[in-house]
């Protein structure tokens, strides 16, 4: 797999949202402001994954009014997974960064870790005192020991979605998971192709508008049956290169 040039760099911001009326128009702006300053190559894409309030309108409204914006919609919902895979394979520059788009984490973080990829393939952060309940924590910590015991990956915050790619990586793998495992199967096929992962803390904030989803027993449990599944899949696939 090539590395894509940094020079010049070529960008695609993307975030994933799911009913964030009051969210999207702020983060899509603070990613614009920040991205230029980055690159003249750049590219906000907004993945509207099936929302049911007034996402859909604002995200076409700022995609109308601002050059490097464009909106996607996942008719109907996909899942969290669905919605970063749509999200890849919609970018069109070089290197690829997406987070979350409920405003929990600060784009002006971004610029000081791109020195990084002189070095690095990947780079995938992790929460500096993380915003979040005791109980949710608490299950990403061990969702986190569980997932580097399996694929021997060593990070320390797995689902972190503060995380840049490069896009011939996107290109050279296929990506299956529909729900929460999408980050784990991402970071597993970059440590199969042997690429190196960067991990840097960044800042989380409070969620100040919406309301979290993706936390339900029923989420955690499908996400543990795949998380089996992935394990001999990404054994084959190893088997498969050597």
């Amino acid at each position: 797999m090539e590395r894509p040039p940094l020079k010049p760099f070529s960008l695609t911001i993307f975030y994933p949202c799911y009913n964030e009326e009051a969210n999207v128009e702020r983060v899509t702006r603070a990613a614009v402001e920040v991205g230029r300053q980055i690159t003249a190559d750049l590219e906000v894409l907004i993945v509207n994954d099936g929302s049911r309030d007034r996402t859909e309108e604002i995200a076409d409204r700022l995609a109308a009014e601002i050059p490097e914006v464009r909106a996607v919609h996942n008719k109907p919902n996909r899942g969290y997974g669905g919605a970063l895979i749509r999200g890849f394979r919609e970018a069109t520059k070089n290197w690829i960064f997406y987070t979350d788009g409920d405003g929990q984490f600060d784009f002006k973080e971004l610029p000081g870790l791109l020195p990084l990829l002189e070095t690095h393939d990947v780079i995938s952060c992790y929460r500096l005192d993380r915003q979040d309940s005791f109980m949710r924590k608490a299950n990403a910590f061990a969702w986190s020991t569980l997932v580097n015991m399996l694929f021997s990956i060593g990070l320390k915050d797995i689902d972190c979605a503060f995380k840049v790619y490069p896009r011939t990586f996107i290109e050279a793998i296929e990506l299956h998971s529909q729900g929460a495992l999408i980050d784990t199967e991402m970071l597993a096929k970059a440590c199969n192709l042997k690429l190196r992962i960067a991990q840097v803390g960044v800042h989380h904030y409070s969620r100040i508008a919406g309301s979290q989803t993706g936390a339900n027993l029923k989420v955690i449990l499908r996400a543990f049956k795949e998380l089996f599944k992935l394990h001999r899949q990404i054994k084959e696939e190893g088997r498969a290169k050597g």
